[in-house]
């Protein structure tokens, strides 16, 4: 999985094996985190991640936020991220969420062009914040 996050932020500082290692227990055992895996024999080819967050508006249906969002460099334009995110989006369905949220730093005109592909609509505007250097 560190090897295929390369892939997606090829500066992100290396990981502590021993800290991944804790990292991934924490996000497999965190309550509507689900992490899917596409694998081509013994390669991840890619991955994406859902996260299902409780709601009290919508009659109490909760909502979904897919991240991390990742194929390996070799396997892209094969339809392997696509089919995770039908995966995730089934997963969503499933928990009876109402809608399916996800938010890309990507202005490449591809990666909108699939995100549309996979069934998303760009109609909202979208906000963030980072954590300052100093804290």
């Amino acid at each position: 999985m560190l090897a295929l996050y390369r892939h997606l932020n090829p500066d992100d500082p290396e990981l502590d094996e021993e800290l991944a290692a804790g990292r991934f227990g924490e996000m497999l055992a965190h309550p509507g985190m689900t992490i899917f895996i596409g694998a081509v024999n013994e390669t991840t080819s890619s991955t994406v991640t859902l996260v299902t967050i409780p709601n009290l508006t919508r009659g109490g249906a909760p909502y979904a936020l897919i991240e991390n969002v990742v194929t390996h460099v070799r396997f892209r334009q094969r339809g392997h991220a696509g089919a995770l995110i039908r995966h995730a989006f089934e997963s969503a369905w499933q928990q009876g969420c109402y809608k399916v949220m996800l938010l890309t730093g990507s202005t490449n005109p591809a990666t909108l062009k699939f995100y549309e592909g996979c069934g998303f609509v760009q109609s909202k505007t979208g906000f963030q914040i980072r954590r300052p250097r100093e804290i």
